[in-house]
């Protein structure tokens, strides 16, 4: 562990076919320092692996380390979030919360599940609560006065709301690439990013407002309204795929043991590995795939075949 260590590039030997480590730039001297290896698991975040990746060019990868596929930097994903609905709650003015909650209510994905939709293809799931309002409510109540505004340190009603988190779908369309005149502090290219909401996506977001605006119906909820915050790619921070696990090297960077088809001794475990995102959170996913992945790492050094 060394701080203050930005990763400029990986080292690829050609003569090994495989990675020998590692050079970083210290972030307060500038100092160039390479560190040797004989095996790397590249975790920096999605977009930062890909940006790695492109950037360690060589004559063997002029496109990119590990990139022969031209897969690198393709199929970018973020989960489509914002659609749902919202309401009142009538009565409970007896009951108020206290202290800090860890969480508050899930629906599990339940489109396409059991029965096929036209609308779209895969689903989305809901994040809500429920609370009771407090003084910020004096924003949209008619009022003005000390009167009023006394009144504001009382908690308001009861509402509850339903928020969706949808999957994206991987498209070549959307990706990222290395910007041509752009570098950061440290001499790297920025990210260009090219990425936008299809067809699909859009549909997942106006169908949970539908569904939520329902569900709060039957479940006696006044004052329904239906929200489309339209949060464009990049706000959920769920940034997926952009060296993907596939089972043909010709379409994907990882085989499925999440190991480089191209430099067999380098493994990418984040958000970068993913070929598609489901709609739940994936940090747990990463883990998973990162532990699976290093006792298969293990089990090939100790055959030697690696």
């Amino acid at each position: 562990l060394r701080p203050n260590s930005v990763v400029e590039q990986l080292l690829y030997d050609p003569a090994t076919n495989r990675l020998r480590g590692v050079r970083v730039i210290d972030a307060e001297t500038m100092e160039a320092i390479e560190f040797e290896a004989n095996l790397v698991f590249l975790c920096a975040s999605t977009m930062e692996s890909a940006r790695l990746l492109l950037h360690s060019t060589s004559s063997s990868f002029p496109d990119g380390l590990a990139n022969s596929s031209g897969q690198v930097g393709r199929n970018l994903m973020d989960h489509c979030m914002g659609g749902g609905a919202g309401g009142s709650v009538d009565g409970f003015l007896d009951r108020t919360t206290s202290g800090h909650r860890p969480n508050g209510i899930y629906i599990p994905r339940f489109k396409n599940a059991t029965e096929k939709s036209s609308k779209f293809l895969r689903g989305y799931a809901y994040q809500g609560g429920a609370g009771r309002s407090g003084w910020g409510r004096g924003s949209s109540t008619p009022g003005f006065g000390a009167e009023f505004k006394q009144s504001l340190f009382e908690e308001g009603p009861w509402g509850i709301s339903f928020y969706g988190f949808g999957e994206c779908l991987p498209q070549e369309s959307n990706y990222m690439t290395l910007d041509p005149t752009v570098k950061d502090k440290w001499g790297i290219p920025a990210v260009h990013v090219n990425m936008t909401w299809g067809p699909n996506e859009r549909a997942l977001l106006e169908d949970m407002q539908v569904s939520a605006a329902e569900m709060l119906e039957v479940a006696g909820v006044k004052d329904i309204r239906t929200f489309n915050e339209q949060a464009p790619p990049g706000r959920t921070i769920h940034e997926m795929g952009t060296a993907r696990m596939g089972k043909d090297p010709k379409t994907s960077v990882l085989n499925k043991w999440n190991q480089a088809w191209d430099v067999p001794n380098l493994f990418i475990t984040d958000g970068a590995c993913m070929a598609s995102t489901a709609c739940q959170n994936p940090s747990i996913t990463y883990m998973a795939l990162t532990a699976r992945a290093v006792d298969h790492a293990v089990d090939l050094l100790n055959r030697h075949e690696l």
